[in-house]
């Protein structure tokens, strides 16, 4: 570590890490309100599996954000643009249509007409995706790379919290509490963070300039790609486009097979949610930290490989629960090592990737960037069921570690490339 570098008190000691704490809670509560908490109201409500299925396209818009993202680059919103600044001003709006669609989710309910319900969830759910690419350019512009670590974590606390407040705590209430007012609370929740994003520093930020039609789609559609094509020319570019779709494969494969496994290993819903959804969230928590500090220590591209590698390593874990079925014990160590795991490989993942955006398009390129990440997780989502049958979940679960090695030996090509090319931009810097 350099003697600039920063220690791991003021990393996590500044200003801007409690904001992000605020921010990630405000990104991760629509999540499950417009996913697997909303199948739980749609399913006691009478609607379909397969219309369920269906509405729960909506959350397509997390996967779809880049499309929209150069507007938060360059678009200035009257008044509250002038009031807030950019980003704030930008997160503001958007946690206002938030709360408003929550709102009416709850008035409308799923006895209400349908197709505008089915309206009000998607745009509940792009309100909450385009939070997160405002936070996201907010979390990159706000600190130096060293400490993009620190915030991250702190980003991670809160989002993992607002899970359990809209996932566990909702479904809780919601035995007790009829669904409407469990999302009025949820928008309550919302109400309350807009406070932070009040009172946010807000970070600096190239000036927008008027421009022409023609000059704006230049500047905030082409200009993102061309500048990062121009930075990583030929195939670095595209090797790094290739690495990361693949560098969190292994840790996504399990998603949509995770839930059937431990229900055939003779554990139930209630062991699932304890240990699962409660303790496994808190686990991740730690793991987040533990990579905030490590990729303070260690640097952002030595912290991205060993998460790498206990990310798909952790997916052995769930070997021993396939020859131990119904053991609480056991199944608690398989959770905590793979929560451990995804809340460090999380952390290093952000990091790693906000050290390749250009400040000058940061919404547009992180935007991309993290939906590129997320996009190989679906489509391995929809064949998964077809994999475990034909090989077993025992077979399964070697192959999606095994599934990390392409995107190691990338991460072994890409790195003397990357640091040849971050030696000549800090010399063009210095000259």
């Amino acid at each position: 570590m350099s003697s600039s570098s920063p220690s791991l008190r003021e990393a996590f000691a500044q200003p801007a890490a409690l904001t992000m704490f605020f921010f990630g809670f405000t990104s991760g509560l629509p999540f499950l309100l417009v996913g697997g908490t909303l199948s739980a109201w749609l399913k006691e409500s009478g609607v379909s599996l397969e219309d369920i299925g269906l509405m729960s396209l909506a959350g397509l818009a997390y996967s779809l954000k880049f499309l929209w993202s150069p507007a938060v680059d360059r678009v200035r919103l009257p008044l509250l643009g002038k009031l807030l600044g950019q980003r704030r001003s930008w997160l503001l709006s958007a946690q206002i249509v938030l709360a408003i669609s929550l709102l009416l989710m709850s008035a409308i309910t799923p006895q209400g007409p349908i197709l505008l319900f089915v309206g009000i969830i998607v745009l509940a759910a792009f309100a909450g995706a385009t939070q997160d690419v405002v936070v996201d350019a907010y979390r990159i512009e706000i600190a130096p790379e060293e400490t993009q670590g620190a915030l991250a974590a702190t980003y991670t606390l809160g989002y993992r919290i607002a899970l359990l407040g809209s996932g566990a705590f909702a479904l809780l209430l919601a035995d007790h509490l009829p669904w409407a007012l469990v999302y009025q609370l949820m928008a309550a929740a919302v109400v309350a963070v807009m406070l932070a994003t009040v009172l946010a520093r807000e970070p600096d930020h190239p000036e927008i300039r008027a421009a022409t039609l023609e000059q704006a789609i230049e500047d905030s559609v082409i200009g993102p790609f061309r500048d990062f094509f121009t930075r990583y020319a030929g195939w670095l570019g595209v090797g790094l486009l290739v690495f990361i779709g693949l560098f969190k494969i292994s840790d996504q494969m399990l998603g949509v097979m995770a839930l059937p496994f431990y229900l055939d290993s003779g554990f139930t819903k209630t062991e699932i949610g304890a240990i699962s959804k409660i303790f496994g969230v808190w686990i991740g928590i730690a793991g987040a930290f533990l990579g905030g500090a490590v990729v303070v220590r260690l640097g952002v591209q030595r912290t991205l490989l060993i998460a790498m590698i206990l990310g798909a390593v952790s997916n052995l874990l769930y070997l021993l629960l396939s020859v131990n079925h119904g053991n609480l014990a056991i199944f608690t160590a398989v959770i905590g090592g793979e929560n451990l795991s995804g809340g460090f490989l999380g952390t290093a993942a952000v990091a790693w990737l906000s050290s390749l955006v250009n400040r000058e398009y940061t919404a547009t390129q992180y935007a991309l960037f993290s939906s590129l990440v997320t996009l190989p997780g679906k489509l391995v989502g929809g064949v998964s069921g077809f994999m475990v049958t034909g090989m077993g979940y025992e077979g399964f679960f070697i192959f999606s570690t095994l599934a990390v090695l392409p995107a190691l030996a990338l991460f072994f090509w890409l790195q003397p490339r990357l640091a040849e090319r971050k030696t000549v931009d800090d010399t063009h810097s210095r000259s």
